[in-house]
């Protein structure tokens, strides 16, 4: 690896923190009360250090006390906490013990709120656990009548409605597999994700809303019966008051109607009995399905919401999301720490920008989830929810998607709330949770994410597999087994394409793919996927390094930047998608290249500039930065239904600037 300026790239960390909180504070935390267990004073001088190295030197004992202290339910807990073996991806957790998904996530008192639902025509619900179950009796009822069992796959094509979340519980009560993806996937996307999997059974909205517009589902859906024999029915929830049911589907009232509620049965299965099917983006072939385990799952959500985020019994945990994202799984594991999960469906700036906080205010969000890229689209629009919003109960706010810049932070702090505990967080699909994460009784950092998550042995790697120094940038990796690895990839040869994808870069260990350094104060900054990196002369380049300089212009509205083969070498290519009325001439090139040169290095600044109409994104939002090198250089785009806005590949092909 050539470190090069890449390396010693000023991170501009800020010489103090934008928020610590109190003693009292921080003593009052989730992570203080668990530390203190393990006889660890956490506001002592390295007292994570010293709980994160006890988490990774004696798993057994660590992960043994989050099963105890979130409270898993479960009929039998097994003779081991963790199984070793050879090889990383072989190590079993709680081996012998038998529990439910469900059953976990369904305790709870009769009249405490389960799931809060909002959405963007001013629709409004509160859904109480007693209600809740009474659905995933009916549900489960009517699964089993179908013919629904162990192991089968039952498919939702949603929005992100309460009985979306309902469905996963009754198919998890009776240990079926649950895989999802968001509504607004044409049939050919849905039919590369579902297809995979050969569904049993199929659960779908007939439509949705979306800015505003209707979208019927409707011709969509045949197409997709089609092309899923494995079916053996497809219901079909009314959403957008049309008037029949396609041919060949039942309504979900109707299809439920036979089943009345009543106690639910939860199949007691073991620790790594299959949970959900997962799906990579997609942007460079067919989505891989990524299986993950029951047991895994629960016991790594429940150490990042009550350890790392400080969620407790009666909170309102809120993540924007789709059913086509992980972080609805995320969310969806809330109701494991008595929390109830806020729910939108919509537009997240419809009809307002500052939506989202109307409806954090009226539903009492006290954790408040979303993206980077919505963050820096508030900060642009001037949104300033601190003067128009009371934010009362809010104690968190995450990010994730994509890095949040120094400036995210900051504007944080000073339009939404002064005293919140901002948590950057990041992991992936692939493990369906956080390799770092946020610390709610530390400082925050501007630009950082606080921590490496408990249970994880985070290491940044050169290319020669040794550790990199601080403020160095290399590839993240995890060398410690954790519950939440995957148990595999479905299909045939899928534990071999498993551990190609993951183990094969850096024998032995956990390869997640971001370009990252660790900091001084104990935390990290990632600056985009390592495979997205930009080389000219062997200098490797973090995107996120660029984008966090251009995207705070406010002649740009977002930006894209790769590098394209160019005279045996690599040149840096930066488009720009420009605010409106903006035009990109002589002057504002040379501002752009001097913003990069003088918050970044020389080398930094980009060969060339071009101004796009639209800037292609994943469905969850992410910049596609491989679709667009594939573009420029000519080449098919391998999946176009990974793609929200496909025609945007449009923008970047035989641009006579790049040839």
């Amino acid at each position: 690896m050539v470190v090069g300026d890449s390396a010693q790239y000023r991170l501009t960390m800020g010489s103090r923190p934008l928020w610590a909180p109190d003693r009292d504070r921080a003593s009052r935390t989730n992570l203080a009360r668990f530390a203190a267990g393990a006889g660890i004073d956490i506001a002592v001088g390295g007292g994570y250090e010293r709980l994160h190295r006890w988490s990774v030197d004696d798993p057994g004992a660590f992960w043994s006390a989050v099963w105890d202290f979130c409270g898993v339910v479960a009929s039998k807990r097994g003779s081991a906490p963790v199984v070793n073996a050879q090889h990383m991806a072989d190590t079993r957790f709680f081996d012998g013990a038998r529990l439910n998904f469900a059953e976990n996530l369904l305790a709870g008192g009769d009249d405490e709120i389960a799931i809060v639902f909002a959405d963007e025509t001013g629709g409004y619900t509160e859904t109480r656990r007693a209600e809740l179950r009474a659905l995933v009796s009916r549900l489960a009822g009517a699964m089993k009548a179908q013919g629904v069992g162990r192991g089968d796959r039952v498919a939702c094509w949603m929005p992100n409605l309460p009985e979306a979340y309902a469905v996963m519980l009754a198919a998890a009560s009776l240990g079926a597999v649950f895989s999802s993806t968001s509504p607004d996937f044409g049939a050919a996307g849905v039919l590369d994700r579902f297809g995979q999997i050969e569904p049993k059974l199929l659960v779908a909205a007939d439509g949705y809303h979306y800015g505003g517009r209707r979208f019927d589902c409707g011709e969509r859906l045949g197409p997709i019966q089609a092309g899923l024999p494995s079916l053996a029915a497809t219901v079909v929830l009314n959403r957008i008051d049309s008037d029949s049911v396609p041919e060949g589907a039942v309504d979900f009232d109707d299809w439920i109607e036979p089943h009345p509620p009543g106690p639910i049965q939860f199949e007691q299965l073991a620790f790594d009995h299959p949970l959900y099917v997962l799906y990579s983006s997609g942007t460079t072939g067919r989505p891989k399905c990524i299986v993950h385990r029951a047991g895994g799952l629960l016991l790594k959500h429940l150490c990042e919401h009550q350890l790392h985020c400080d969620v407790r019994p009666g909170d309102r945990v809120f993540y924007f999301t789709t059913t086509g994202w992980m972080m609805w799984n995320w969310l969806a594991s809330a109701l494991a720490s008595g929390a109830a999960a806020v729910l939108w469906d919509g537009n997240p700036v419809h009809p307002r920008p500052d939506a989202l906080f109307d409806m954090a205010d009226r539903a009492g969000v006290t954790l408040f989830g979303t993206s980077a890229r919505y963050i820096d689209s508030l900060r642009k629009a001037g949104v300033s929810p601190r003067r128009t919003h009371s934010l009362g109960a809010l104690r968190t706010i995450c990010s994730t998607g994509s890095p949040l810049s120094p400036e995210g932070f900051d504007y944080v702090y000073q339009q939404v709330k002064a005293d919140v505990h901002l948590a950057s967080i990041s992991g992936g699909t692939d493990l369906c949770g956080c390799l770092v994460a946020g610390d709610p009784t530390a400082a925050v950092w501007p630009g950082e994410i606080q921590r490496p998550a408990l249970g994880l042995d985070i290491d940044v790697l050169g290319g020669d597999g040794m550790s990199l120094e601080a403020g160095q940038f290399g590839e993240l990796v995890c060398s410690s087994p954790f519950p939440s690895q995957p148990l595999r990839f479905w299909g045939e040869g899928g534990d071999q394409r498993y551990r190609a994808a993951y183990f094969e870069r850096f024998e032995g260990r956990w390869h997640q793919g971001d370009y990252i350094c660790a900091t001084e104060h104990g935390g990290f900054v990632i600056s985009g996927r390592s495979d997205a990196t930009l080389n000219p002369g062997g200098v490797r380049i973090g995107t996120a390094e660029i984008y966090r300089l251009v995207d705070t212009m406010d002649e740009v509205a977002e930006s894209v930047v790769v590098a394209q083969p160019c005279d045996g070498d690599n040149r840096v290519v930066l488009f720009v998608k420009l605010a409106e009325g903006v035009r990109l001439d002589d002057s504002l090139e040379a501002a752009i290249r001097a913003a990069i040169r003088s918050g970044a290095t020389p080398r930094h600044v980009p060969a060339v500039i071009c101004a796009v109409d639209d800037i292609p994104r994943t469905r969850s939002g992410k910049t596609v930065e491989l679709a667009v090198r594939e573009a420029i250089c000519g080449r098919p785009i391998a999946n176009i239904e990974a793609l929200a806005n496909p025609e945007a590949l449009d923008c970047f092909r035989n641009r006579p600037e790049l040839a």
